[in-house]
């Protein structure tokens, strides 16, 4: 029996939240989701900590970063989990209503896997996070371990 794939979804907006997660459930992508909604949370979960020091060894199989998070945003959360060597191949799909070249420069730069802007119109984000786990979740090889 395999442990289900896990997904980090770090992400302050509950209506982003909610149409993540119906996404997920209507094409039938299964995999646990544990949202946090701020940076700091990210971190704790990511590397196990403070209120997640008790969680299970291993990592998201993918996070799903927003670049605007409260407490520690996005960039710091990138900055810090691509900087670890034991975190650092954690694939990290930022997730963002941020277009701005400069944020796109600045995460690529610190080696964000992959950069969606967000759509504004709802059947557009359904189909761009249908489109994110199949990728990520289904045809994406992960490095072993």
């Amino acid at each position: 029996m395999t442990t289900p794939v896990e997904l980090l979804l770090a992400e302050d907006d509950p209506a982003d939240v909610a149409l993540v997660r119906h996404a997920f459930q209507k094409h039938n992508l299964s995999n646990p989701i544990h949202v946090v909604h701020d940076g700091a949370q990210a971190l704790e979960f990511v590397f196990r900590t403070d209120r997640y020091a008790d969680r299970p060894p291993g990592t998201p199989y993918v996070i799903l970063l927003d670049l605007k998070l409260p407490l520690v945003d996005g960039v710091e959360v990138l900055r810090r989990i691509k900087g670890d060597p034991d975190t650092r191949s954690i694939p990290v799909v930022m997730l963002t209503s941020s277009g701005e070249d400069r944020d796109l420069d600045e995460c690529y730069r610190l080696g964000v896997n992959s950069y969606i802007v967000k759509p504004v119109d709802f059947d557009r984000f359904d189909e761009v996070v249908r489109q994110l786990g199949l990728y990520w979740l289904l045809v994406n090889q992960p490095p072993p371990g």
